[in-house]
């Protein structure tokens, strides 16, 4: 069998250090060397560097002379405008689905996720975060803009760490079923202004509950994760 090509190996190494940030496996302020990096997955210092720089290039980690790695503090601040970002973004996209012709075919999958009884929501958190995120991301995809979608995609993926704790208060996960179904709603009607009233509010909520994000919060969730 081929062995993987150091591009590749550092590709992977990229994609499972991000995911470990994700998962909370690794927390801001975190410190870790190459090697341990390189003996945890079981590759060598070389694609572990790539991936490294890569992750620093993108905001993700910093390094320091004779400190070695960490993972950068959460900046709430461009975290903030990220999500101002967003708000544009997914308002665009509402407006665009509000004259679409086929509107409620368009949305006929997400109805059958979001507008159920409560005794089929899903509880999960890992599950939930996932599933609020694809909500978000297929209004962008179904308004037909390419270029808006994959900048849409680009801002979920900087703040998905800080909306994944958002669900690790269960009223949270409640609150987002009744808030999607209530979306859908406005948009199967064309009741633009009241869709737009109602997605701001709902994205708006869930930036303000970033700023209750804590040390003990995060140490909580990787306890959680790593439990799992």
């Amino acid at each position: 069998m081929a062995q993987p090509q150091p591009a590749s190996l550092a590709e992977q190494v990229y994609h499972r250090l991000k995911q470990d940030i994700f998962d909370f496996y690794l927390l801001p302020h975190d410190r870790f060397s190459e090697n341990q990096i390189a003996e945890r997955y079981q590759v060598s210092r070389t694609p572990v560097r790539d991936a490294l720089y890569r992750l620093e290039r993108e905001g993700y980690l910093e390094v320091g002379f004779r400190r070695g790695w960490s993972v950068k503090p959460i900046d709430f601040s461009r975290i903030d405008q990220l999500y101002e970002v967003r708000i544009t973004l997914e308002s665009a996209a509402i407006e665009k689905l509000c004259v679409a012709q086929d509107v409620r075919e368009l949305l006929a999958p997400l109805t059958a996720t979001w507008l159920v009884e409560p005794a089929q929501r899903e509880t999960e958190m890992q599950v939930m975060a996932e599933l609020d995120e694809q909500f978000h991301c297929e209004l962008l995809r179904l308004a037909g803009n390419s270029e808006m979608t994959r900048m849409h995609l680009e801002v979920c993926e900087r703040i998905r760490i800080v909306r994944r704790l958002d669900f690790y208060k269960s009223h949270r996960i409640e609150q987002t079923y009744v808030e999607h179904a209530d979306i859908l709603r406005m948009l199967a009607a064309r009741r633009k202004d009241e869709c737009l009233r109602m997605l701001r509010a709902h994205i708006e909520q869930s930036r303000q509950e970033v700023h209750k994000i804590s040390v003990s919060m995060l140490e909580a969730a990787r306890q959680f994760y790593c439990a799992g």
